[in-house]
């Protein structure tokens, strides 16, 4: 198995090329470097689930921190003052440090639905409405981000459940329990792909309930046909 340190320095160079290829297609320059930082960082997602608990501790300091910050726009967006975003920023960083960390240490197991593939999705879909835009190009950037630094956690554990000895590959028992859609625990398959349709729904309705409330639209879509529509707009932009 891949250690932290592995784990880092392969979602960090993942992150620098990602910011790099977001460059050459005319993202911000400010946006790549958050992209590939936030990719970075989510190459120690999966294993919030870790038995050692330096992974959780690591990850869950570092989002408490900076998870506020990146729901400043959002902030602005609900028209909070300079007191209300202070008291919601410590709201989420307590949310972050203490209750899910918690979350995370009661009712995870190493290797189970945490390392998965709708658990990497899950992990961007959260980013997705953590960081609120009204540019959708940027916000998605940043929220695939996320998802391929997670990605790369999986896939790294995958390649080390792969022995190749006198000539001839070895599967440990390990091989198959982090790049998964479904696992051996029915309840935490059932949790895990629950969550993501719950976290898809929100994301489908995040302008919708904005709106409900008499905040500003942005061009987050809510049909298939327009983000299609979004996302040939912006690759037909890219490629000129």
């Amino acid at each position: 198995m891949a250690d932290f340190k592995t784990h880092m320095t392969v979602s960090t160079a993942t992150g620098v090329v990602l910011a790099v290829a977001g460059s050459q297609v005319g993202m911000h320059p400010t946006t790549c470097i958050l992209a590939g930082g936030l990719c970075s960082v989510s190459g120690m997602l999966p294993d919030l689930d870790s038995d050692s608990g330096r992974p959780l501790r690591e990850a869950t300091t570092l989002g408490a921190a900076v998870i506020p910050m990146l729901m400043v726009e959002r902030f602005q967006r609900l028209d909070f003052d300079h007191e209300q975003m202070v008291l919601a920023a410590a709201l989420v960083y307590v949310t972050i440090r203490f209750f899910l960390a918690e979350i995370f240490r009661r009712y995870t197991v190493h290797r189970g639905m945490w390392h998965s593939v709708p658990a990497a999705l899950t992990a961007g879909l959260v980013a997705f409405l953590v960081m609120s835009s009204e540019d959708i190009a940027p916000r998605m950037f940043k929220a695939s981000a996320v998802v391929v630094g997670f990605l790369s956690h999986l896939i790294l554990d995958e390649i080390w459940s792969v022995d190749f000895r006198r000539g001839k590959y070895a599967f440990k028992s390990s091989f198959g329990t982090a790049l998964k859609l479904w696992g051996n625990n029915a309840w935490a398959n059932y949790m895990t792909w629950g969550k993501l349709g719950l976290v898809s729904f929100l994301v489908w309705q995040d302008e919708g309930f904005m709106a409900r409330f008499g905040f500003e639209k942005t061009d987050v879509p809510h049909t298939a046909t327009q983000l299609f529509n979004i996302i040939v707009e912006h690759s037909e932009a890219w490629l000129r």
